[in-house]
């Protein structure tokens, strides 16, 4: 295969050997005209997918370490990964799309070059926008890196804070822990999707560069309570991938 198909193809990751467990998911999206295959991380050595779609339940094989992997890497960190929640039969419980991933210590020079090419600094100049970390004890390298791009910045602690915060001074973007103390990013990214003012808000996790087995499956842990009891049909699946 080419490396042009290759980069038309939607990738799915997490598997390891259980592979039928991505039958569903593969179903959906050539039903919505996606190109999709079952893929390995060490692949990507040999070519890039459009984008990719990553287990991250339990039931994976390392997802979380899985994308650590992939943001590491400065030749595949650019690569758009959607997380999701797949049952032990691959059903698809929960579906996670965020603006994108950064592994900490943030590097100064591709958060620039990321926000550049979302268009997200454009109106700093210009206008007097927000940018706001969420982390348990902030993130001093991160803030000096934000305000060095013109924004202003606000800190919170917990997800109950950030919440409060956001619904009311009404950030320009966010950066949030994935762990916080009282939730997970995903669950603080719900919780802002119920507020007209914060569903829309450039959300973007920041990940350890390093995690032991033990925190990685708290991790995916930390999102069970979000999986539906009813499996996304097809057309609720594909609705992510027309927003994005």
């Amino acid at each position: 295969m080419s490396l042009s198909q290759q980069e038309r193809e939607l990738w799915i990751m997490g598997l390891g050997d259980r592979i039928d467990r991505g039958a569903t998911i593969c179903s959906y999206l050539a039903e919505g005209g996606y190109r999709t295959r079952t893929a390995r991380v060490d692949e990507l050595d040999q070519g890039r997918p459009l984008g990719i779609i990553l287990d991250i339940s339990p039931h994976s094989l390392d997802g979380w370490g899985i994308l650590t992997s992939i943001k590491s890497r400065p030749e595949t960190r650019d690569i758009p990964v959607l997380p999701v929640f797949l049952s032990e039969k691959g059903k698809v419980g929960g579906v996670f799309p965020v603006a994108g991933f950064f592994l900490q210590p943030v590097d100064r020079e591709h958060l620039a070059e990321k926000l550049a090419v979302m268009g997200l600094i454009e109106d700093t100049e210009d206008y007097d926008l927000q940018a706001m970390i969420v982390s348990r004890k902030g993130d001093e390298d991160l803030a000096h890196a934000i305000t060095d791009l013109g924004f202003t910045l606000l800190n919170a602690y917990t997800v109950k804070e950030g919440v409060a915060l956001a619904t009311t001074a009404h950030p320009y973007l966010m950066f949030t822990a994935f762990m916080l103390q009282d939730a997970s990013a995903f669950e603080f990214q719900e919780r802002l999707r119920l507020y007209p003012q914060t569903r829309n808000i450039p959300f973007f996790v920041l990940l350890k560069d390093s995690t032991k087995d033990g925190e990685r499956m708290a991790m995916s842990r930390s999102v069970e309570h979000l999986v539906r009891k009813k499996e996304l049909s097809r057309d609720e699946f594909l609705a992510y991938f027309r927003r994005r």
